[in-house]
């Protein structure tokens, strides 16, 4: 036989030993190979379902995260608008208050100067009026040296007095 040409009996060996190998490997290789690669091919398939899930979360927690960082956010901005109003209202309220304070000393001091302002005026009367006494006794004093004077003054005033 040639080198080209096969033997029959060669070819039904190799035949009859492919085909037993091949069942064999059928039966005992090829099903636990396949349910490897499937049990594989689940797992991969889990694996990326989980990680979806896990992506799907991380996406759901940044949101969260996001709405939580933007409520404090607006929480903070209210915080502050309501210390700005609560000091705004002090700063009113201590004006006002100053400025009753202020009218309450001004009217206090105008008082006082108006009674200091009194009692220099009835102190001024007073000094004028014994000035006044201290004149009237030096002229009288004077005018009073003569007898005649004296007499004719108390005559007056004796005229003058009405007696009822």
């Amino acid at each position: 036989m040639g080198i080209l040409l096969p033997d029959p009996g060669l070819v039904f060996w190799t035949a009859l030993s492919f085909l037993t190998l091949l069942f064999i490997l059928t039966k005992f290789a090829w099903k636990p190979m396949l349910g490897a690669l499937k049990a594989r091919d689940e797992h991969i398939q889990g694996a990326l379902n989980d990680a979806e899930r896990a992506k799907e979360e991380l996406q759901k927690m940044e949101e969260t995260r996001l709405e939580m960082l933007e409520s404090t956010k607006a929480e903070k901005d209210k915080l502050i608008k309501e210390a700005q109003e609560i000091k705004a209202q002090i700063v009113a309220e201590a004006k006002d208050v100053a400025q009753a304070e202020g009218a309450k000393i001004i009217e206090q001091a105008r008082k006082q100067i108006e009674r200091e302002r009194e009692s220099a005026i009835i102190d001024l009367r007073k000094q004028v009026g014994l000035l006044s006494i201290e004149i009237a006794e030096k002229i009288l004093k004077e005018q009073m040296k003569d007898e005649e004077k004296q007499k004719a003054l108390v005559n007056q005033n004796l005229d003058e007095i009405n007696f009822n």
